[in-house]
């Protein structure tokens, strides 16, 4: 479609504010909104804008402009500017626009922005293959119908149920390609979840594409026939190109959301106050909660980190959500400029833990190579800036640090735990910086320094316990102790110098 499109859709009265015939003729690639400054980061090229115009404040000349700028910068297509909020467009935005050369249409206070976005995609996604042979299967009478339900914003339980009744093909349902239900029959406990067939392949490979594909294996819909022959293929096909609007709508307000959690973390990473973008994002402590109070007023959230070693950062926030979704709770997940994959969660943090070990497996089963996907969740943290990012380095750090795939917070209590977490190449010096001459001596002797002073130490420092347990005399433990303190130069007597050696112990690398 072309930005121009929109003033043809006489029932959303969408009108022009500014634009030349030739900036209307611009190819639109689908639709984003947002009511932040500076949007340019989470915007793509070719897109159509929707805002609230909140970010507008009358008192700040320059707002106008540096909101044009930055959709310039972005490569954007159009913006449409909603009257809700001051009841026109300001001139100021008119005049930023012109300057920019980015066309301005203007959506009138009664008409809501997911009527907009469903519009646009119904027209980018709702006509795809039209003239091909797979989507000539469907009868004219359903793909009409089927698109009317569309427009009226119809979930997808109930456009596929409609299909289907029509079609006569039983048993279709939709997941995401993740494995996630959306509508249609359950699938049976286990066959939905990416585990591996008899045939080698995973529930995800057996499925339709419907709508928009990302790279990702987590993203995206799939068609799931429950009987599929060389017959019915045309129509399947076909039916799953006239579901395309359901999926791209979805896939847009996915994506929307994983910008708006990029923002906030990048909020809860840096000294910014966080209220605005958790109201943005749905979870509480936003404007009008207790997020400005004391901490101790604050509401309560769970910061989860994930990563997909040797896989695009994205990648790990798609399968956050995946995992997340289920449990129903308001949560945000999404990448920050680093490029990791973050979310806050409102639910406890072991009802959290458990359902990504639950959801773990069929995820991992869609990854392909040496790609690992791990998480690590955080400790409970009120809703202001200082605990959450405190609580979102913990999760960070018992992500790279836990023994399992699943690590959480509690595992931080002791110094095996907290030492998982050091990167392997500090851990490392560590050991050899301190335990070395040991390590030398044994080498060039019979006799296990290292070995002795691990027992010496896992029996508290005793000298007749750690005899018994090596079959050698007190004494010889009295001299080989003596050894490792000449060697190392510490003094097992002080408890200090015996921290720091357990410590090094600990940090043996692995072979």
């Amino acid at each position: 479609m072309i930005v121009g499109d929109l003033l043809d859709l006489d029932d959303l009265q969408i009108r022009l504010a500014w634009g030349t015939p030739e900036l209307l003729a611009r190819p639109a690639t689908g639709i984003s909104s947002t009511d932040l400054q500076d949007p340019a980061r989470y915007l793509r090229p070719g897109e159509l804008v929707l805002t609230g115009l909140v970010w507008w404040q009358p008192a700040d000349g320059s707002g106008a402009l540096r909101f044009a700028t930055a959709l310039r910068s972005a490569g954007v297509a159009a913006l449409l500017a909603g009257e809700g909020t001051h009841g026109s467009i300001p001139d100021s935005l008119v005049d930023a626009c012109r300057t920019h050369g980015i066309p301005l249409l203007a959506v009138p206070a009664g008409v809501s922005f997911r009527s907009v976005t469903d519009r646009v995609y119904l027209r980018l996604w709702g006509n795809l293959r039209a003239g091909a042979q797979d989507t000539a299967a469907i009868p004219g009478t359903v793909r009409r119908e089927l698109a009317d339900l569309m427009h009226t914003g119809a979930a997808p339980e109930e456009v596929l149920a409609h299909a289907v009744g029509r079609l006569g093909v039983s048993g279709c349902a939709l997941t995401t390609a993740g494995g996630r239900h959306i509508a249609g029959p359950a699938p049976a406990a286990g066959a939905g979840d990416g585990r591996r067939r008899a045939d080698g392949r995973t529930r995800g490979d057996l499925g339709l594409p419907v709508g928009p594909q990302d790279a990702s294996p987590f993203d995206g819909w799939r068609l799931h026939p429950q009987e599929r022959d060389a017959a019915a293929e045309p129509l399947l096909q076909g039916l799953a190109d006239l579901l395309a609007p359901l999926a791209a709508r979805a896939h847009a307000e996915a994506a929307a959301r994983r910008r708006a959690a990029g923002h906030l973390l990048e909020a809860v990473a840096g000294e910014a106050d966080p209220a605005e973008p958790l109201a943005a994002c749905g979870l509480p402590g936003g404007p009008g909660g207790t997020a400005g109070a004391g901490s101790g007023d604050a509401p309560a959230l769970v910061a989860v980190a994930a990563r997909i070693d040797d896989a695009p950062p994205g990648w790990a926030a798609h399968a956050l959500t995946e995992a997340l979704h289920p449990l129903g709770t308001p949560y945000a997940a999404g990448t920050d400029r680093a490029g990791q994959a973050a979310a806050l969660v409102a639910a406890p943090a072991a009802q959290i833990a458990e359902r990504l070990r639950r959801a773990r497996p069929g995820l991992q089963a869609r990854l392909t190579g040496r790609r690992t996907l791990r998480f690590g969740v955080g400790p409970a943290a009120p809703a202001v800036n200082g605990p959450l990012r405190a609580a979102l380095v913990q999760a960070r750090y018992v992500l790279d640090g836990s023994a399992g795939a699943v690590g959480t917070a509690a595992e931080l209590n002791s110094l095996a735990g907290l030492l998982r977490g050091i990167p392997p190449e500090v851990t490392a010096a560590f050991h050899t910086r301190l335990l070395a001459p040991l390590a030398a001596h044994d080498r060039e002797n019979g006799v296990s320094l290292l070995g002795t002073l691990a027992t010496f130490l896992d029996h508290d420092g005793s000298w007749a316990r750690t005899a018994e347990t090596l079959h050698i005399h007190v004494n010889t433990v009295h001299y080989r102790i003596r050894r490792i303190e000449e060697l190392t130069g510490r003094n097992l007597a002080r408890l200090q110098d015996r921290l720091d050696l357990r410590a090094a112990l600990l940090c043996t690398p692995a072979a």
